[in-house]
């Protein structure tokens, strides 16, 4: 496979190799530093001499043209995510960068499957143009399994064609999650080509709670890693089968700590740190892989085993053998901070530039101007006609399938519980923690749309509704009354997408998001500040459930067991069937 461009052009190496026989100076000499070997796993006295985007050497007695004196603060390489989906920050990609550049992390492996479903390449292409020059390098997989399954209305397709246009884009590094492993299990000729198409790349999973000989079967067909674990038995199935493990900490999905005692000796190189979903104000509040690195080390977990899964583990399982480590020929992709005790970077270098200092992005000159061609093609996706939506349920016989949220998981259950009766018809019960939940195809105005309830979002009255729902990302709409679930739905539709909170005929608060009904046009401060509003809004409606909308838009992605709702209807996952909503038990 072709690896980016990182640090060796035709004008560079020389220069590189002349330093590195101390002939030369360097660009860029980091002096006094304590250099993180994460090889050896000791602590190194030396400077770091760098040339363009590259490391030169590491040692003592270097000259430079520019001397940045480090006294004595540590160094180690940059950070990279495994796996992460930029749009679910709801910030476009230039503006992701900014706040994950003085968190230290350098490179991300980005999945862009939630705009490739709405808009296809359209989406794909705007996300590269958009990330070009950012301080973080973005790098890609290409979407899989796009749409994820039959079994709901998308906007976007990846096709045969599609696929092998992408797979050979320079910044391409694998194929990305395969999200049907049902479908993989079972040998489906249209996912088994998509994998034989990445044959020789990494194949990203995505298997929650497949176990024993469907297992087997997942990754004899070439799935080289999974991020989905929840267990430490999950995880370590997916090891003893020569899977790589990403260990994530999302905004909904928090499996780290219940994770960490898979890490050991013998098994630390073949586990890696991602996020997969996280939020703006969990980025801008917490931050992204050193966060996890941090979540880590408060468990005890050494510094040198931590930074291996945060530096040196993804770059070599997407082969991406520039980077990982501070080592002559490496990119010069550093981050600096002040103790052994605790991961907080002062600075961020990137490609051989200073891209952040002490919390603060270096203003990259990429002004708000520069608006990618492509940008167009994400307004307007929101088309639906609510007038053609009736959100009653009537009275059926039997009880009802119920999709039952565990707090902190992707995972829900399948309940089988009685309704709640008004007037002939099935209804929302707060006092149970019962709430009607719609998903209205939002893509081509079908007027197709699934109902069914939810237990386990925690709100009291009212109503929330979002473009954001995984991966079709059609308008789900959970609440607590018909009226109150309308308003929200009709304040997201006006906007082009987005999400709303509100109670009755009143909307409360609203976050515009009309970039493919996924992504704000706002800086990631007021981006922030809006959500702040949104969460005072959901606490006026007595919401008791933190990351409400990350936990709403999981409810429609039917590959992740057990009961899923989208715009054709209930989902039983495992059956891979829709089911209805009355048992007629």
């Amino acid at each position: 496979m072709r690896v980016p461009d990182a640090k060796k052009t035709g004008t560079d190496l020389p220069d590189i190799l002349a330093v590195a026989r101390g002939e030369r100076r360097a660009d860029v000499l980091l002096r006094n530093a304590r250099v993180v070997d994460l090889v050896g796993g000791k602590i190194l006295d030396a400077d770091i001499a760098t040339v363009g985007k590259a490391i030169a050497t590491v040692g003592k007695g270097l000259e430079g043209r520019r001397i940045v004196d480090l006294r004595g603060q540590y160094v180690a390489p940059g950070l990279i995510d495994a796996h992460v989906h930029v749009e679910s920050a709801m910030l476009r990609p230039r503006e992701f960068a900014r706040v994950l550049a003085p968190h230290g992390v350098t490179t991300i492996i980005g999945n862009p499957h939630e705009i490739a479903n709405v808009c296809g390449t359209t989406g794909i292409r705007f996300m590269r143009e958009d990330a070009r020059n950012s301080p973080v390098a973005m790098l890609m997989t290409v979407p899989s399994c796009v749409p994820a399954t039959s079994l709901a209305g998308t906007g976007g397709v990846i096709d045969d064609e599609d696929l092998g246009l992408l797979l050979r884009l320079p910044d391409v590094v694998g194929l990305g999650e395969v999200m049907d492993f049902y479908g993989v299990v079972r040998a489906s000729p249209r996912l088994l080509h998509e994998i034989e198409r990445a044959e020789g790349m990494p194949i990203d999973g995505h298997a929650p709670g497949l176990m024993g000989a469907a297992l087997d079967a997942y990754v004899a067909a070439g799935v080289s890693s999974d991020h989905e674990c929840c267990s430490v038995d999950e995880a370590s199935a997916r090891l003893r089968r020569g899977m790589r493990v990403f260990l994530r900490e999302g905004s909904a999905a928090h499996n780290l700590r219940a994770l960490l005692p898979v890490i050991s000796p013998l098994s630390e190189r073949f586990l890696a740190f991602c996020t997969d979903d996280r939020d703006a104000v969990d980025l801008v509040r917490q931050g992204s892989i050193d966060h996890l690195v941090r979540l880590a080390l408060d468990e005890g977990v050494p510094l040198v085993t931590a930074l291996r899964m945060a530096c040196l583990n993804p770059s070599e399982h997407y082969r991406l053998f520039d980077r990982g480590l501070i080592a002559p020929g490496r990119r010069a992709d550093l981050v600096v901070f002040p103790s052994l005790n605790e991961f907080v970077p002062q600075q961020v270098w990137q490609a051989g530039r200073l891209v952040a200092i002490e919390g603060d992005a270096i203003d990259d000159g990429c002004g708000e101007a520069d608006v990618p061609a492509s940008m167009a093609d994400l307004f307007g996706t929101v088309r639906v006609d609510l007038d053609k939506v009736d959100l009653r349920i009537p009275l059926r016989e039997g009880k009802i399938r119920v999709i039952g949220v565990l707090q902190g998981q992707l995972l829900t259950e399948q309940r089988i519980l009685s309704p709640s009766l008004r007037g002939g018809e099935a209804v929302a019960d707060s006092g149970r923690d019962l709430l009607k939940l719609a998903v209205i195809e939002r893509h081509r105005s079908t007027g197709r749309f699934g109902m069914g309830f939810v237990q386990g979002l925690k709100l009291a009255r009212g109503a929330v509704a979002s473009t954001v729902a995984h991966d079709h990302h059609n308008l789900i709409v959970a609440g607590a009354d018909d009226l109150s679930m309308m308003t929200a739905a009709r304040a997201v539709v006006d906007s082009g997408g987005g999400q709303a909170v509100a109670v009755r005929d009143q909307v409360l608060a609203h976050l515009a998001l009309p970039l493919g009904g996924l992504m704000s046009m706002d800086p990631a401060g007021k981006l922030v500040r809006t959500q702040e509003r949104v969460g005072e809004a959901l606490k006026r409606l007595d919401c008791r459930l933190p990351e409400i909308f990350m936990t709403l838009s999981f409810l429609a992605l039917e590959v992740i067991p057990e009961l899923k709702l989208t715009d054709m209807g209930l989902v039983d996952v495992a059956k891979q069937q829709i089911v209805p909503l009355f048992t007629g038990l």
